[in-house]
């Protein structure tokens, strides 16, 4: 099959809304079907699922067809949502990709680094749109430190959430860390230089808790702590840097800056410290989806492109080696059988 420059896509007129689907909707698929329902440029075309009557019961509540066979999309669909289980994403992404079809494949990307450029050089080969749902991009929280962020020294991140069977088949690196691992990497910029991790098996036959320290090229080091075993939800992350401290409760969508009054003066008193809190109103997921679509309407680069889950899946991987690999060396043992 010959190659497909930018150029080549089929123009789609502007007072034409993007025909979409999505493929795979279970708990987070609902949701984006749900918002290609409710975007202006989106005709939501249908609805995918292996499971029949959890796609009738989408297709349903939205007034838009159910199939079982992602393969009916092919050409009457420009862009669809791929919200199937990880080891699927590469060989249904690839295949819609193949068919001219974008794609925004939820996170992580692949199972493999092999996968993750494989989808990546399909995406490029047939001029296609590949984004990856890295939601925190767009959190409205995160948008708003972003525009204060200057040159991050420290940055402390907790992920935390009580043990679901759902995600249990995965480690929580690739559950729930690698959304912070995403975030840091960008917010920070520059290369990784050196990770530390440790980590256990606790409730599953995969690693449910890590932290792990990153330290970055020019200085900056990340804390980054996930667990699946707590008895509380939390979505924080603290940015450290030279004028400032900035706390983002992602969950909350809050934004709390902290910094000096006046820069030259030692701080004695709580009197000499500004702090700016912000309670932010924002649909991430809506955000997303209208981003993908923008940038498929466009020809533009995503927000989160192919390459941007590719590095989160890479670091994600390594630090999930050394944590097997510190897991081995106390004798405990992780995989299929649990903690040994």
């Amino acid at each position: 099959m010959r190659e497909v420059s930018q150029r080549e896509r089929l123009v789609i007129s502007k007072d034409t809304p993007l025909r979409t689907a999505v493929v795979g909707v279970g708990y987070l698929g609902r949701f984006h079907a749900q918002k290609y329902a409710q975007l202006s440029d989106s005709q939501l075309v249908a609805v995918v699922d292996a499971n029949p009557d959890t796609a009738a019961k989408v297709a349903a509540e939205l007034g838009v067809e159910a199939l079982v066979n992602y393969r009916e999309l092919i050409g009457r669909v420009d862009a669809v949502s791929l919200a199937v289980p990880t080891p699927l994403h590469h060989r249904i992404g690839c295949e819609l990709l193949e068919h001219g079809i974008h794609v925004l494949v939820e996170k992580p990307i692949a199972t493999t680094v092999a996968e993750a450029q494989q989808l990546i050089a399909t995406a490029k080969r047939r001029g296609c749109v590949l984004q990856v749902g890295h939601l925190e991009r767009f959190n409205p929280a995160v948008v708003a430190a972003v525009r204060q962020l200057k040159a991050p020294r420290f940055i402390e991140s907790h992920r935390l959430a009580p043990f679901k069977q759902r995600g249990s088949d995965v480690s929580v690196v690739l559950d729930l860390m690698i959304h912070d691992i995403d975030l840091i990497q960008e917010l920070v910029g520059t290369p990784i230089v050196s990770i530390d991790a440790i980590g256990a098996s606790v409730f599953s036959g995969e690693i449910d808790i890590v932290n792990a320290r990153l330290k970055f090229e020019g200085g900056c080091v990340a804390n980054t702590t996930a667990s699946r075993i707590s008895l509380k939800q939390e979505r924080k992350i603290r940015i450290f840097q030279d004028d400032a401290y900035l706390s983002i409760d992602m969950q909350q969508k809050i934004l709390s800056v902290i910094r000096k009054k006046d820069a030259g003066d030692i701080v004695e008193s709580p009197a000499q410290v500004s702090i700016e809190e912000e309670a932010l109103e924002g649909d991430a997921l809506r955000d997303e989806i209208a981003a993908f679509l923008t940038a498929v309407r466009t020809g533009s680069a995503p927000v989160v492109s192919g390459e941007d889950g590719l590095r989160a899946l890479e670091t994600a991987m390594r630090i999930t080696e050394l944590v097997r690999g510190s897991v081995a060396g106390r004798g405990l043992g992780v995989g299929a059988g649990g903690p040994g």
